[in-house]
């Protein structure tokens, strides 16, 4: 974010004081430490963001974008967000948010299937697909890199996905998320083998 030529700001929101010193270690803004309210697992990521907005905006300071970047996809670079932000930018008077996505192979809807009781297999749609992965439409999924929105447009819908919604599409190398160790392991080796930070 630092290295990014258009990030006025940035905020590190959190509930934890830990994580707290480590963004005040970086320099990055932490005007104040996340409520419980919005803490908790039922809290959604959208009214996280709207009471950040909220607050900036009743000390009468105004973002034309709001970008949302996750800890749990820290393969993003400078070079991603100024590339999704001069994208938007470009597209202005059709787009108002734009996300990155990355090709859905292995998980495609037609590999997928059901399991009953016995642990035999079914039919998860109409028919079992047995022909070539090139048959298959291409479909994605949202890879967590980036989420980009016009303020104004944000605070309306209240979320990133909408019908003026772009996607900018993520290399698998960038696309993976930890959710757990074994992704911690991957992400690390990624990041050495290309040299990321």
């Amino acid at each position: 974010l630092k290295k990014s030529k258009y990030i006025d700001q940035i905020i590190l929101n959190t509930d934890s004081k830990k994580i707290k010193k480590v963004g005040v270690d970086l320099g990055v803004d932490i005007p104040f430490i996340r409520p419980k309210y919005l803490a908790s697992d039922n809290a959604k990521i959208s009214d996280v963001i709207i009471h950040t907005l909220r607050y900036y905006i009743s000390k009468n300071i105004h973002f034309d974008y709001v970008l949302l970047l996750e800890p749990t996809s820290p393969l993003t670079s400078h070079q991603d967000i100024n590339n999704a932000i001069e994208t938007l930018e470009n597209n202005s008077d059709r787009a108002d948010s734009i996300v990155s996505v990355a090709e859905n192979i292995s998980g495609h809807p037609k590999f997928c299937v059901k399991l009953n009781k016995e642990n035999f297999i079914q039919k998860l749609n109409y028919k079992f697909f047995h022909s070539n992965r090139q048959e298959l439409d291409k479909i994605f999924n949202y890879s967590g890199n980036f989420y980009l929105s016009k303020v104004k447009t944000f605070l309306r819908k209240k979320t990133f996905y909408h019908k003026k919604t772009m996607a900018i599409i993520s290399t698998k190398s960038k696309s993976f998320e930890i959710d757990d160790k074994l992704d911690l392991f991957i992400i690390e080796k990624i990041m050495k083998h290309y040299k990321i930070f």
